[in-house]
């Protein structure tokens, strides 16, 4: 005797929770490779990431929709359901992550370790080319008092070494930390003694470009190393440039120790 067995249909609103969050990660991983490998423009990738949010959240709205349905009709979809909220919560940890380095962090975008006087970027062609525009405006006061108050550990490297010898160890721990440089002027082509390095860091998501100054001014019986980091893309750097600054002067310290 055959017995006809009646399959539970699936929950219509956990298939479009999976698919929202596949289309939504389809569309996160177009924004990234857009930006670092096409050359989109920051605000071309940054609209095609935010619609990427936007169905991530969609996913997540009709995967507790689901389960609800589920819990309550008996319907099949739990499975994918789970799978559409894990893979939207994923996509949306690294913005919640921004999103709260934002609330704990002032919205500024450009760091010196000499707050007073920050480095100023080269105008040679080469530096302008790798620009690719005019260099970063000169940070207002109210910038460099936040930046006081939020990162007072960002202060001038002090090395034991002649000004050329800083030269060189500023542009190998440049190298080092991954940065191109883009020029660089020694101490013996300047009257004063002083010497200049341009270098360009890459975001770690989206590619996007940080213009890097170093300036080495030779002092009585040391050399000071300053440096300025300032992001292209947006008002609020999440930390980044102070966190960039930070391992260089770690660096810097760590080869003074190591002599």
């Amino acid at each position: 005797m055959r017995r006809l067995l009646i399959e539970e249909p699936v929950s219509r609103l956990a298939i479009w929770s999976r698919r929202a969050a596949v289309f939504a990660l389809a569309l996160a991983i177009v924004a990234v490779l857009a930006a670092r490998l096409a050359g989109v423009q920051p605000l071309g990738a940054l609209a095609v990431f935010g619609a990427a949010l936007t169905f991530a959240l969609l996913a997540i709205l009709f995967a507790a929709a689901a389960a609800v349905a589920i819990w309550r009709t008996g319907r099949r979809g739990a499975g994918q359901a789970a799978v559409g909220f894990a893979l939207a919560l994923a996509l949306l940890a690294f913005p919640a992550y921004l999103a709260y380095r934002a609330t704990t962090l002032p919205a500024i975008n450009d760091i010196s370790t000499d707050v007073a006087e920050p480095p100023s970027f080269m105008i040679s062609l080469r530096a302008r080319e790798a620009r690719a525009g005019p260099p970063p405006p000169t940070s207002s006061e109210a910038t460099r008092a936040a930046q006081r108050a939020a990162y007072p550990d960002i202060q001038p490297v002090m090395v034991d070494l002649e000004a050329l010898q800083a030269y060189q160890l500023s542009l190998r721990i440049a190298r080092d930390l991954g940065w191109r440089i883009v020029d660089s002027t020694p101490p013996n082509l300047r009257g004063d003694g002083v010497a200049h390095i341009e270098a360009i860091d890459r975001s770690l998501l989206f590619g996007f470009s940080d213009d890097i100054a170093i300036r080495i001014r030779p002092l009585a019986n040391q050399t000071r190393i300053d440096l300025r980091s300032v992001s292209r893309v947006g008002k609020h750097d999440f930390g980044v440039n102070a966190r960039r600054i930070r391992k260089f002067i770690a660096a810097a310290q760590e080869s003074m120790q190591s002599r």
